[in-house]
């Protein structure tokens, strides 16, 4: 590891293989009973993987889920050892790969801060010398007197990215991170590592999130079973990955945060919320006029597909959904590019914040050519006493 310059990786034909038994063993008694009688199988979890990152890149690493992107990131972090091959990392590895482990429940915030500090290889007077920004950052200046077991989970994250975040290192390892409290504060997380990219540091990034992937990274690295299956720019690997989900309606990396996916001969290219006035908007008032203008485009020709939407509120529960045939609309096979409108003349909700999903499908709707999530986001403030989510349209009258 001394020969490699500070940031640089290099995976060398890295296996690793987990030994798995059918069922867990409990106790000594159990242990002693089910020896030699149960037996385990082994699971590949990666083979044979190389690749290498040269100093201040930020590469992306992508796959479906049991595709073996944690493991690695663990291995590269010296979590785990490799079962095969090797890997070096020159310099110092700054890991936030699961935020607030490490954390003592019944230990203050304060007391954390510099119990995983010390973990992550930092000196008293190096953390000393950062509490007041990782306070400040995490914003829970009002909590760090108290136990940690009194935070709520998002507090516990908070704190934990705070203190990898202000790591001096020279590669940083992340997996996921952006899941991390509200919109603001993902904002300042992608801040901070924007500026750990920017002072020429490298980085590793594990996501679903192929918006944050392309922000962050050029290139990508996507693994498919544990093998590498492709590695070269941000925007082919994760084409290749969304094409990978094309054909499954409700895959399970949905719930780990993945927002697009799809064969990609059509694709939403973008989608824009419009007010009354055809101003660009995402802020309204109950009742008003709202349209989402949706720029399609096509990379061959391709028979009128199907389109759907879906509007959801903050806590993701559906209010309305529908689906057109474009072909009504008038598609056209031989153009590369559509611009398509769905309007709400009189806006039925009285407050709070909300999105639009919206699917592209062949005619049978078996064929996946593009799902996006959270595709247009808005918010609607209440008026005239209006509350909750759905606004009525409806009267008092007074019976004689």
């Amino acid at each position: 590891m001394s020969e490699t310059a500070p940031g640089a990786i290099q995976v060398d034909h890295v296996g690793r293989r987990f030994r798995v038994y059918p069922q867990p063993v409990r106790t000594l008694k159990e242990m002693l009973v089910s020896r030699g009688r149960v037996k385990g199988r082994d699971v590949e979890a990666l083979t044979d993987v190389s690749f290498s990152v040269e100093p201040g890149e930020a590469v992306g690493l992508i796959g479906r889920n049991g595709s073996g992107k944690t493991t690695l990131l663990k291995i590269v972090a010296g979590i785990i050892k490799p079962t095969d091959g090797r890997v070096a990392v020159g310099g110092r590895i700054g890991s936030l790969l699961e935020l607030g482990a490490g954390f003592h429940p019944e230990f203050t915030g304060r007391e954390n801060v510099y119990l995983n500090g010390s973990i992550l290889g930092l000196k008293r007077e190096v953390i000393r010398r950062h509490m007041g920004e990782i306070e400040a950052f995490s914003e829970l200046e009002r909590f760090m007197e108290l136990p940690v077991r009194t935070y709520s989970s998002g507090m516990v994250m908070r704190l934990g990215f705070a203190v990898a975040a202000h790591l001096e290192v020279d590669v940083l390892l992340l997996d996921e991170v952006f899941a991390v409290g509200d919109e603001e504060f993902q904002r300042k997380c992608f801040g901070k590592i924007h500026e750990f990219k920017q002072r020429g540091g490298t980085i590793v990034f594990v996501s679903h999130d192929a918006a944050a992937v392309e922000r962050l990274c050029t290139r990508a690295v996507l693994l498919r079973q544990g093998r590498l299956e492709f590695d070269g720019p941000v925007r082919d690997a994760i084409t290749r990955y969304h094409a990978m989900l094309a054909d499954e309606r409700n895959p399970e990396e949905r719930g780990a945060g993945l927002s697009e996916y799809g064969s990609g001969e059509v694709r939403i290219a973008e989608a824009r919320l419009l007010g009354a006035d055809g101003e660009e908007r995402n802020q309204f008032a109950p009742g008003e006029r709202l349209a989402v203008a949706l720029r399609i485009v096509a990379s061959r020709p391709v028979a009128a597909p199907r389109l759907s939407y879906e509007l959801h509120d903050e806590a993701g529960l559906q209010l309305a959904g529908g689906v057109q045939d474009t072909a009504v609309l008038g598609w056209r096979e031989d153009r590369a590019e559509h611009l398509l409108r769905l309007e709400v003349d009189t806006l039925p909700l009285a407050d709070g914040r909300f999105r639009f999903r919206f699917e592209l499908a062949d005619a049978a709707g078996g064929h996946l050519y593009h799902w996006l999530d959270d595709a247009a986001r808005f918010v609607v403030y209440p008026a005239n006493g209006d509350s909750g989510l759905v606004r009525l349209d409806a009267r008092w009258s007074l019976v004689e």
